[in-house]
């Protein structure tokens, strides 16, 4: 929805050099904004003749009522779930959405985002924490855009302007099952993992500062990276074996790496969870499909979409947010640990 003039408040938005979250503000007569900023959104607003759509003003915004959704693989089950409940999440608030699923390069990321913007949406909810570039100069799209929009990122974390984040405690969790299972005597752990993306370094950093807690130095040989799928998982956890490694426990950054564990275990006659204890990770459906089935990770993915969603409409009305809100996550034990519930 456009103002009477045919404008919008991305010209605004502009023009002032401020972020739309501010014209809104100045909009909805939010006392959270400073006297100049106030008057030179004003001015801009009449220089331009921009009269906002009153039905629009009361929502909040005056806006296309549509949100730009970016993920990397749509395939991947936690990606898809959370783009499924950020998508009803937003349908729920009157909103429709655009997606793009734009891979792991950082061109096309950039050409997605570009595409959204160009659709004239209201905001951007990057899912995932692989559009988080390990230098800082690469993240420079996401910056320009928060500059026009607000950007919502789901599991990831970047500190910026009109930037705001909602993450799980990956680092807790995976302390947690880690330090848990060294406490009940397990004494060498093999760590399989994804990526090094923000999210998977928290984990990875989780079960190394257990480690450090119970004095054991690390082993490179047990923190393999594993991005693709069960059998890759699988063959690692043989190959390791094969080399004459020995281990007592398995903990994974996915599910699916804690049942490529499970497989070669029940098929080389390795009882679980006595001799080896194996944790998962997201407690998807591949958790409770396994035999047996896995303790593993939640991460509420679902709580963190509708808080993210929650928190653009708070942004729409010119409320003030926070800048990032942590969600602790659940471990749900199964019947591939011998831990009890704390």
């Amino acid at each position: 929805m456009r103002g009477g003039s045919g404008l919008n408040i991305y010209d605004v938005s502009n023009k002032a050099g401020v972020s739309i979250a501010t014209v809104s503000r100045v909009m909805n007569g939010n006392p959270n904004v400073s006297d100049a900023t106030r008057k030179k959104v004003l001015t801009v607003m009449q220089e331009l003749g921009y009269t906002p759509n009153i039905f629009a003003r009361g929502l909040g915004l005056n806006t296309m009522q549509t949100i730009g959704i970016m993920c990397t693989d749509s395939s991947d089950m936690y990606l898809a779930n959370a783009v499924y409940y950020t998508e009803h999440e937003l349908r729920s608030h009157g909103y429709d959405s655009i997606l793009c699923c734009t891979g792991d390069n950082l061109e096309n990321k950039k050409q997605s985002l570009n595409l959204l913007l160009s659709k004239r949406v209201d905001a951007l909810i990057l899912v995932g924490s692989k559009f988080l570039e390990a230098k800082h100069k690469d993240n420079a799209y996401i910056f320009s855009a928060a500059e026009k929009v607000p950007i919502m990122l789901i599991n990831g974390y970047l500190e910026g302007e009109n930037i705001y984040c909602t993450i799980c405690d990956d680092y807790r969790a995976v302390y947690q099952i880690t330090h848990a299972l060294l406490s009940s005597g397990r004494k060498k752990l093999l760590y399989l993992y994804t990526s090094n993306s923000y999210s998977g370094l928290q984990k990875k950093n989780g079960f190394l500062s257990a480690l450090r807690d119970y004095h054991i130095l690390p082993d490179e040989q047990f923190l393999q990276i594993c991005p693709k799928g069960i059998y890759e998982a699988k063959e690692i956890v043989a190959s390791l074996y094969q080399q004459g490694y020995t281990f007592d426990g398995v903990v994974t950054s996915d599910d699916f790496l804690a049942v490529g564990a499970l497989k070669y275990a029940l098929e080389h006659h390795i009882l679980v969870p006595k001799k080896l204890s194996i944790v998962g990770y997201n407690n998807s459906i591949l958790a409770t499909c396994a035999e047996p089935e896995l303790t593993s990770i939640d991460t509420k993915v679902e709580a963190l979409c509708v808080n993210t969603v929650n928190s653009l409409m708070r942004i729409f009305e010119g409320n003030d947010v926070p800048a990032c809100t942590t969600i602790s996550a659940n471990i749900i034990y199964r019947m591939t640990t011998e831990l009890n519930p704390l």
